[in-house]
């Protein structure tokens, strides 16, 4: 049985001066303010979009 990778994504940049396809991916990721994190499934989907924003937000493996 495969175990499901989790990432916790933060945003650590402002959307501000970013084109409008990165502000809606940052939304989409489910982002709302600096500081702000979630917890997501790592799916090839999710891996794009944090690709999209890599110098917006960090992330990072839990267990």
């Amino acid at each position: 049985m495969e175990k499901t990778i989790n990432i916790k994504i933060t945003q650590i940049k402002s959307v501000i001066g970013s084109t409008k396809r990165k502000k809606g991916t940052v939304k989409a990721l489910g982002l709302r303010r600096i500081r702000h994190s979630v917890i997501h499934k790592l799916t090839p989907e999710i891996e794009g979009m944090v690709n999209h924003v890599k110098e917006l937000v960090s992330v990072e493996l839990v267990k």
